[in-house]
């Protein structure tokens, strides 16, 4: 899968659980999954069709009631949906909710190896300067990523490695994503 894709599916908040349930094998109806995933019906509604839209789910045709109809992973949405597996199974006590925000997988990904902010930049092309700031400053107050100064360099920069849940995460996701 190509970065461009992964940061395209994290732009809903609700997208990775959705395929992560249907990866898991729930079943395929809006009913269960909206309730395997406790997301909002409106924010889930508008997750299931991102997925649709972006062609990682489809509706099961001649399945399924016109007003309850069942979904199915595409060809494509069987890979995306097997790593978004592997990230929701990661154990947390806590950050669900940072997972659920639009740079956070995308940032660790990059993270696969220590880097400089304009690395991280370069690697996540449409990302803004204010969004990676952002990302990475709430992903180091969860203690996901460790920020230390490299004085060697003429002027000190900074160098982010991800730690400790983020580091297990940015290792299930960096093989899987290709950049550039």
């Amino acid at each position: 899968m190509d970065i461009a894709l992964f940061v395209n599916i994290t732009s809903r908040a609700w997208a990775l659980p959705i395929l992560s349930n249907l990866h898991e094998g729930v079943a395929a109806r809006q009913a269960p999954l909206l309730a395997a995933t406790g997301a909002s019906r409106t924010a889930f509604a508008q997750s299931l069709d991102h997925l649709i839209k972006i062609g990682l789910v489809e509706r099961n045709p001649g399945y399924g009631h016109p007003l309850r109809p069942e979904f199915r992973l595409t060809a494509q949405g069987i890979a995306a949906a097997a790593i978004a597996n592997k990230v929701q199974k990661v154990p947390m006590d806590e950050g669900q909710d940072l997972l659920r925000r639009s740079w956070t997988l995308p940032v660790l990904t990059s993270l696969h190896a220590p880097s400089h902010f304009n690395q991280i930049k370069r690697n996540l092309q449409t990302i803004t300067d204010r969004a990676l700031s952002q990302s990475l400053k709430s992903m180091e107050s969860r203690n996901w990523v460790c920020r230390s100064v490299d004085q060697a360099a003429r002027p000190p920069r900074s160098i982010y490695r991800a730690v400790n849940t983020g580091e297990v995460i940015s290792r299930i996701t960096a093989p899987e994503i290709r950049f550039g």
